[in-house]
């Protein structure tokens, strides 16, 4: 039947009141303050609750550091030695090895292979407790080692006592450090924080137990501390089982986390080193105290100057604070030790200094190890730790008279090398490049999927990290081809050429 005269007549499309919307809705590009003031946010809520995480931690140092005062200053010196021996030789190697699953797992999650995220955490425990067998030993025969190295045998003796009840520790910082940063990478961080602040509610009562009524020394502000970590491991496992975080990340234990070992050791093993020599330069001043006139004064001092740096690098803006954290590390029952204090204000403006070159030296670590690349920082950190700052310090402490100052003129030294160093690096760097190889370490393996329009995944546990670049160029030029390919298939589909169009 033919159509009507009017239908024919009638309008292809009909008139009315409303106003179409435009096929391509067209948004204005956004400037660089709002882009830069929306990242500048987001980071503040990663931030925020893991500085005040970091000052609940660091008010647990302060603790034991009061309590250790109370029992006088051959308690605090061996104190102050023992966690320098055990952050030499055990908590900066456990903590960075740990940070070799950060980059892992926070572009992981990001390119939404949320399973990965428990593999690596399993990987990275298995890790840490494999490697806390041998730094047991290690603190077994520290009285030995520390005798040998020419310290003082009484300190020597007051810090193996110290680290012999700290072994149990290392089983808890096995858990605490992956657990930490398997939920930092998902952005979790607030429960970290009300967990934290649990574990220092109890740290008081705790200490006080086993130091003041039970008498226990140097002892019981050892198990305190190992009891603290252990209710800050626990309570973090409660909130992942309770919250349900665990559920898309998490197929259960796996013996797939017995191999693959290969891309977590290869960002391992260098933020290791990177941590490690920041770290041990710390500590390898308290050894050297204990080589001047005064070894009990000079090592007491340096621990309370540790806590002190320890303080300002959490929150680098609350550097009028340090006086704050003098106080709260005074020897025993109000009667400071004269000489500690001299030392300690002697030494604090220098710190001030070291300070303002750590904080953006620090930062600059950080994207270091977001980008995968921890083998620059690790460079970094011996060239101006270890050739700078180490022959500046000595010379200065027993060559030119500058004795305890001279060590943190070493440090100022050093900081300020690895901040220039640093921040020449971040200015080169080639941000394109650096993400054609996340995509290569997370998801994209350089397949095409021609049905799915999409890049096929590479396993993440079979891609290094040490990357030619000509196997990014490649990468690249695979994209835009893929993106070529995509771009035509929908023309395709959208002209119903079928398969004509090839």
């Amino acid at each position: 039947m033919c159509p009507k005269t009017s239908d024919i007549l009638s309008p292809l499309i009909h008139k009315n009141n409303q106003t179409l919307p435009p096929i391509l809705d067209v948004k204005p590009p956004k400037s660089n303050l709002s882009l830069a003031t929306k990242e500048a946010i987001a980071i503040a809520r990663i931030a925020i609750p893991m500085i005040l995480t970091g000052l609940l931690l660091y008010s647990r140092s302060v603790i034991s550091m009061v309590f250790l005062g109370h029992l006088g200053d051959l308690s605090l010196a061996g104190g102050s030695l023992a966690i320098g021996f055990a952050n030499i030789t055990g908590y900066s190697i456990l903590s960075g090895l740990a940070m070799g699953m950060e980059p892992i797992c926070g572009q992981a999650f990001g390119a939404g292979k949320y399973t990965r995220l428990g593999l690596c955490l399993q990987r990275t425990v298995l890790l840490l407790l494999c490697t806390s067998f041998p730094i047991s030993i290690l603190w077994i025969y520290m009285k030995k080692i520390l005798m040998a190295c020419g310290q003082d045998q009484e300190i020597a003796t007051m810090a193996q006592t110290y680290l012999l009840y700290s072994l149990p520790d290392l089983l808890a910082q096995s858990f605490l450090h992956p657990l930490r940063i398997y939920l930092r990478s998902q952005s979790i961080t607030i429960p970290l924080t009300f967990c934290a602040t649990l574990s220092i509610f109890l740290h008081i009562p705790i200490n006080y137990l086993f130091v003041t009524k039970l008498q226990m020394g140097i002892k019981g502000v050892a198990i305190s501390s190992v009891l603290t970590n252990f209710n800050l491991v626990a309570s973090l496992i409660i909130y992942i089982m309770i919250s349900g975080v665990y559920k898309k990340t998490w197929d259960g234990i796996s013996r797939k986390c017995f191999k693959g070992w290969c891309s977590l050791l290869n960002l391992a093993i260098p933020s290791c080193i990177s941590v490690c020599l920041e770290w041990w330069w710390y500590e390898i001043m308290i050894l050297l105290c204990g080589l001047l006139v005064n070894p009990k004064a000079t090592i007491a001092s340096m621990g309370i100057l540790i806590q002190t740096t320890a303080f300002i690098y959490i929150f680098p803006s609350s550097l009028s604070f340090s006086v704050s954290t003098r106080v709260g590390n005074e020897l025993g029952a109000g009667q400071p030790d004269e000489d500690i204090i001299a030392l300690t204000s002697l030494v604090l403006p220098i710190i001030g200094l070291c300070e303002l070159g750590n904080c953006p030296q620090t930062t600059g670590c950080g994207v270091l190890r977001g980008t995968a690349r921890p083998r620059i920082g690790a460079n970094i950190n011996l060239g101006c730790f270890y050739l700078v700052g180490m022959p500046v310090a000595i010379v200065l402490a027993f060559f030119m008279g500058f004795d305890f100052q001279g060590l943190w003129f070493g440090m100022l030294a050093a900081q300020m090398s690895c901040m220039v160093v640093m921040l020449v690096v971040l200015v080169l760097t080639d941000w394109d490049f650096e993400a054609h190889r996340a995509k290569e370490l997370t998801h994209v393996g350089g397949n095409y999927d021609r049905d799915n329009n999409d890049f096929v995944s590479k396993d993440v546990d079979n891609v290094g990290t040490d990357f030619r670049t000509s196997d990014v160029h490649d990468i690249i030029k695979q994209e835009e081809k893929c993106k070529l390919i995509k771009v035509a298939n929908e023309v395709q589909e959208s002209m119903g050429l079928g398969d004509y169009l090839v």
